[in-house]
């Protein structure tokens, strides 16, 4: 026990959740300076300089934390803090996170390696970091209270384990979950393969980024953290369309993209223009028996799925959530349906007392994103996005794959537009419309009644009464 003592003297830690068997081979080590990233640009891949080398990931606005190789084991410093997030441009968010940011910063390692992650606990309440789908020693798992005691404010913790296989996992705390969680505490990680595996191929393109979710009223900065159900922000990597970076990628390239799922509900992504296999999970790569092609998956809450495709179709292809109200931003649930109401007669009267009143929703929603209203401050439009052609309207989980010819390899700049060869747009049909050809057979009921009623009835319900009490209900 000594050493252990020793270590955690010389590496300035308050408390422990590494085993006496792992600390007696470090000698003596300090911690490694904790690197903040604030900008909510997506960064460019981390090229390994050290340890074993692999492919690196591109994280949707984000970006992977550097490492520190210590007698061969490679070490990282996260920090548990409040952190200012852009979620769009005009709206920023107070919530919780990881070294600058929310989500935290992707991991990245290699089956195999030994790898030492030192946990500083900048946040006003105790925490702890569970890593999702890893295989460990038990006391490493991060389950406040279960596995270890919980990293109170001001204390640094440090967890120790092997990549064991490899695949794509997250990382998020197990204590008072529902606010941390909520408040947007959350991060990835990838083991890429020690050596050629053959369930996973090589790709020239790796994407990855966590679907998570969060109720901010327009004008406010911080989330409600007692939200179950209806979330107003849905969001990939805490980012909301049109603040969400296209995936650039070149023609013929072959493309991964990881997703994890931290929300309170299913997703179903759906990609335009492209079939894709899902290849793997956080229980590993997926047996290629059970792969078949798809322009959409669910991501249920607290899974990872991991698909892959040949980009060889050229164009800015839509790529996003396929629930409905996920692809919109902070809205009003109890807003009534207006459509096909006439407002005229009314508006004329109400513009008489408020003279700058305007009639919305009567032909659809997409008036709203139209009009230039005025806005809560730090908030964005419902619906919003410009493309070439005009608005997109859209919000919250949505993105766009940029697939060009002359992308070059490695390179992750946004292209542009994307410019359409002559006769491939939708346009405009001008000429005469010819009257629609009607099948003879067309009309009547496929399979009439035989014998019909001599008089229609009229149902008339009446509210029984009640000897019972509930009467009322």
């Amino acid at each position: 026990m000594n050493s252990r003592r020793q270590f955690f003297k010389a590496a300035g830690i308050a408390g422990g959740a590494i085993a006496a068997s792992a600390v007696s081979r470090v000698a003596m080590a300090a911690l490694p300076e904790p690197v903040l990233q604030t900008k909510p640009d997506t960064m460019p891949p981390l090229v390994p300089n050290s340890g074993r080398p692999y492919n690196p990931v591109v994280t949707l606005n984000g970006w992977t934390l550097p490492w520190r190789m210590n007698q061969g084991v490679k070490e990282f410093h996260l920090v548990a803090e409040p952190v200012v997030r852009e979620m769009a441009p005009g709206m920023k968010a107070h919530l919780w996170g990881y070294n600058g940011q929310s989500p935290g910063p992707t991991i990245e390692v290699v089956e195999g390696d030994r790898v030492r992650i030192f946990v500083t606990n900048k946040l006003p309440e105790h925490t702890s970091v569970h890593w999702h789908g890893q295989r460990l020693p038990n006391g490493m798992d991060g389950v406040s209270g279960l596995t270890q005691p919980a990293i109170q404010p001001g204390k640094t913790f440090v967890y120790e384990f092997v990549a064991r296989r490899p695949g794509t996992f997250m990382y998020h705390p197990h204590a008072d979950e529902m606010t941390q969680m909520a408040m947007g505490m959350m991060g990835f990680w990838v083991t890429h393969p020690k050596v050629k595996h053959p369930l996973i191929d090589d790709v020239h393109r790796d994407f990855c980024f966590l679907l998570n979710a969060y109720d901010i009223d327009p004008g406010s900065y911080t989330p409600k953290i007692m939200t179950m159900n209806d979330f107003n922000l849905w969001s990939w990597n805490s980012r909301i369309f049109p603040g969400i970076d296209s995936l650039n990628v070149r023609l013929n390239d072959k493309v991964r993209i990881r997703i994890g799922n931290l929300t309170m509900t299913n997703h179903p992504i759906h990609l335009h223009g492209h079939e894709f296999l899902v290849t793997g999970t956080d229980g590993g790569p997926t047996p290629k028996s059970t792969r078949w092609h798809e322009v959409t998956t669910d991501v249920a809450v607290g899974q990872m799925r991991q698909i892959e495709f040949l980009a060889d179709e050229a164009g800015d292809w839509a790529f996003h959530c396929h629930k409905s109200h996920h692809t919109m931003n902070a809205m009003g649930h109890d807003v009534p349906t207006m459509i096909g109401v006439d407002h005229r007669g009314v508006a004329k009267k109400i513009t008489n007392l408020i003279p700058d009143y305007m009639v919305m929703g009567e032909r659809g929603m997409a008036d709203m994103a139209e009009m230039e209203m005025p806005l809560p401050d730090n908030t964005v439009p419902m619906m919003t996005g410009q493309g070439p052609f005009g608005g997109v309207e859209m919000g919250g989980m949505f993105s766009v794959l940029k697939v060009r010819k002359d992308q070059k390899p490695g390179d992750y700049k946004d292209p542009g537009w994307y410019k359409h060869p002559p006769g491939e747009v939708a346009f405009e049909w001008t000429g005469a419309m010819p009257e629609p050809a009607r099948f003879q057979a067309e009309g009547g009921q496929s399979m009439p009644r035989l014998v019909k009623p001599r008089q229609e009835v009229e149902v008339q319900i009446r509210k029984p009464q009640s000897t019972s009490g509930h009467s009322g209900h």
